[in-house]
C-alpha cells in the first residue's frame, strides 16, 4: 500500500483505500469507468456512488445457519486487547473529503457526517 495524499492509499490491483472511523479499519474502492468515479482532489476525495461494506452475517453471500463473527466469538472469546472483527454494515458517501454515514450503518457514526481522517 502506498500513500496517495494524506487521506487515501493505493493498493495492489488498482484499488484505493481510505480509513473508516466508524469501522476502525480501511475500506477499498476499485475505480473502474463503469462502476465508481474518484478520487478527484486527493486531499478531498469523492467516490461515487455510495460505498456499501457488509461483513459476517450481513454479507450478501451469508446463508442462515452459517458461522459468522458473532458465533465465532461466542465460542472463542478474544483475549484482552486482541483485535475483534464484527458482523457489520457500513454504508457511506465520500464527498469532498467528508464521509456521510447512512442510517443503515451498524456502528456508532450512523447518520453522521465526519471529515475523512488521515490514513
Amino acid at each position: 500500500m502506498s500513500a496517495l495524499g494524506s487521506k487515501i492509499r493505493t493498493q495492489e490491483g488498482g484499488s484505493i483505500a481510505f480509513w473508516c472511523p466508524g469501522c476502525n479499519t480501511s475500506h477499498a474502492v476499485i475505480i473502474a469507468a463503469d462502476r465508481w468515479s474518484g478520487p478527484g482532489d486527493i486531499e478531498r476525495p469523492t467516490f461515487q456512488p455510495s460505498i456499501l461494506v457488509r461483513s459476517g452475517h450481513y454479507a450478501e453471500h451469508h446463508k442462515p445457519g452459517d458461522p459468522c463473527w458473532c458465533t465465532y466469538y461466542a465460542e472463542n472469546p478474544p483475549a484482552p486487547g486482541e483485535r475483534r472483527f464484527e458482523c457489520s454494515i457500513c454504508h457511506s458517501f465520500v464527498t469532498d473529503g467528508r464521509i456521510q454515514f447512512l442510517s443503515d450503518c451498524t456502528h456508532a457514526l450512523a447518520g453522521q457526517t465526519v471529515d475523512l481522517p488521515a490514513f
